[in-house]
């Protein structure tokens, strides 16, 4: 039930409801609610102003991913690493027939390097198939293929390929790898999903060190207006889901902490 909520609530973007509110404004403003009707479109599209021409979204943004900072490789090698799903695009891999890496390409290059750096070190790659309706192939599927165009033996990854959503990430690796009491593992996903991926892990007792990627904001935030209105208001709803999914996962008990720290 879990699953199918937080994936039927992902569908409503924020920006699409500012956009739905604004028109409906318009809309009632043709009716006898004429002045309900202009004060509720111009509220949409003031709201959509600041979505779009404001740093609205970088700000968001930049909150989640300074909560953890890179990887301090100084110490020494660790037991295991982590990769969270969302590296490939199942769906359009299987419809070409080979991997389509898409904007969370970072992870997999991030195993690749940790691969050749700590050769002694278990890897296990989690991402099954998160659709709704959960009839595509999971995203584990095509990952052998991607490593072997980068020279990652297929020996060196475990694939766990239950998993759903990041909750499931985390018990289901846990489960897989049996984890030894003291044994440090990195876990790598995006610097804007980290803290609830930290949070999940915690909370069934699996202690992991945090290896972001793929930031999308700079280590100062832009305060300037955003060179396009279109990502920005992709970037805000990226921030927003994340900020939501943070709230939800903690009021349901699956994170640890509703903001986790390093």
């Amino acid at each position: 039930m879990f699953f199918l909520l937080s994936k039927s609530v992902a569908i409503l973007l924020p920006s699409n409801i500012l956009v739905g509110l604004a028109l409906a404004g318009v809309i009632l403003a043709t009716t006898r609610k004429k002045r309900a009707g202009v004060c509720t479109a111009l509220v949409g599209t003031m709201l959509l102003a600041a979505v779009g021409w404001w740093p609205t979204g970088n700000l968001l943004t930049h909150a989640l991913e300074s909560r953890f900072p890179p990887w301090n490789g100084s110490r020494s090698a660790p037991a295991g690493i982590v990769v969270l799903g969302g590296a490939v695009n199942s769906r359009l891999s299987r419809d070409f027939d080979q991997p389509v890496i898409g904007g969370d390409g970072g992870r997999i290059v991030a195993l690749a390097k940790l691969a050749r750096a700590y050769p002694d070190a278990r890897i296990v790659y989690s991402g099954g198939d998160a659709s709704l309706f959960g009839n595509e192939p999971p995203e584990t599927d095509f990952v052998y293929q991607v490593l072997d165009s980068l020279g990652v033996p297929r020996g060196r990854v475990l694939l766990e390929s239950r998993s759903r959503n990041t909750a499931e990430n985390a018990a289901f690796t846990k489960e897989l790898v049996k984890p030894g009491q003291g044994e440090r593992w990195l876990l790598i996903t995006s610097a804007q999903h980290m803290p609830r991926a930290v949070g999940c892990f915690r909370r069934v007792g699996f202690p992991v060190e945090a290896y972001p990627v793929g930031w999308r904001t700079p280590r100062q935030v832009e305060l300037g207006a955003p060179e396009a209105f279109g990502n920005a208001l992709a970037r805000f709803d990226s921030a927003t889901h994340e900020w939501i999914g943070l709230l939800v996962y903690w009021a349901t008990g699956k994170t640890s902490e509703f903001l986790p720290l390093p």
